[in-house]
């Protein structure tokens, strides 16, 4: 039997012993949900767990001198073959992968243009890199519809009120392109937001951490991952992979302004994932009383 079906056939073992002794007890039945919830959130961020495991493990232990690969060129291999590894394992479908590679070409384009404006740089040479910037960063912009793509299927993710799709697609293209416009005319960040708040104010998304469905508002949802984007932001700038001008004479937090960028740039990822996992309405079955 082949190594990964061994491990499935594993943790599906454990997962039914573990949900027998949640049975008959609210307590235990509750911390097994928030248990479950907490394992599929982490497994929706592999690539980008990975990837920040990686940052963190170079900036260690990577030689500062003398070696035949820099650094940045290691973490542009290292994405690519994780992202083979993925699609091999099934971890990833393949259609999903080219929703994703196109988010990694806009946020390439994006870098390039960022990075000759001054608004960050990276202290670090690399083979593979266009306009001075190091080709892996796509990569980290991949994580983020990795995570999408991958919640989306594990915890059959299904929205209630979902607005027009030719609405979200408005609202992605406007974000999108405001990173550009900004630096040569007014910044309609502000306006974006009122848009989305807008559009998804009625949006409720279902998740299932395990056998019932829940919900929340989705602009709740999209406020945590953005946070937590952030989190991942200021790991890649501790770990030197790429720093703001007012971090230049040391390490500080980015800026908690930052998330509303990174809120932005998230609404455009789970655009292009929607052309992949067309949003869902909740069955009956997924429905909760309260709904």
């Amino acid at each position: 039997m082949h190594i990964y079906d061994q491990t499935r056939n594993g943790a599906l073992a454990l997962h039914a012993k573990a949900r027998l002794w949640a049975t008959g007890s609210a307590w235990r039945s509750a911390l097994f949900e928030f248990v479950m919830f907490g394992i599929k959130q982490a497994w929706a961020c592999l690539y980008g767990g990975t990837m920040l495991a990686l940052l963190i493990l170079t900036m260690l232990f990577w030689p500062k001198e003398g070696a035949l690969l820099s650094r940045f060129d290691f973490l542009f291999l290292a994405a690519i073959a994780l992202q083979v590894l993925l699609v091999a394992l099934k971890l990833e479908r393949l259609e999903e992968v080219k929703v994703i590679a196109i988010f990694h070409v806009v946020g390439t384009v994006m870098e390039i243009f960022k990075t000759h404006m001054g608004s960050w740089t990276y202290p670090g040479d690399a083979f593979f890199k266009i306009g001075g910037v190091p080709l892996f960063t796509g990569f980290m912009y991949a994580c983020v519809g990795s995570y999408i793509a991958r919640i989306t299927r594990l915890m059959d993710l299904r929205y209630s009120h979902y607005p027009p799709i030719w609405t979200t697609w408005v609202l992605a293209i406007g974000a999108y392109v405001n990173f550009f416009t900004h630096h040569f005319g007014p910044d309609i960040r502000v306006g974006l937001y009122l848009l989305s708040i807008l559009i998804f104010v009625r949006t409720r998304v279902y998740f299932t951490p395990d056998q019932k469905a829940r919900w929340m508002p989705m602009l709740i949802g999209f406020l945590l991952v953005s946070l937590f984007i952030w989190f991942a932001e200021n790991i890649g700038t501790f770990t030197n992979t790429w720093i703001y001008p007012h971090q230049k004479g040391g390490w500080h937090l980015v800026p908690l302004a930052k998330m509303g960028a990174w809120y932005l740039l998230m609404l455009l990822s789970f655009v292009l994932v929607t052309h992949v996992h067309p949003p869902k309405p909740p069955s009956p079955i997924t429905k909760t009383p309260d709904s």
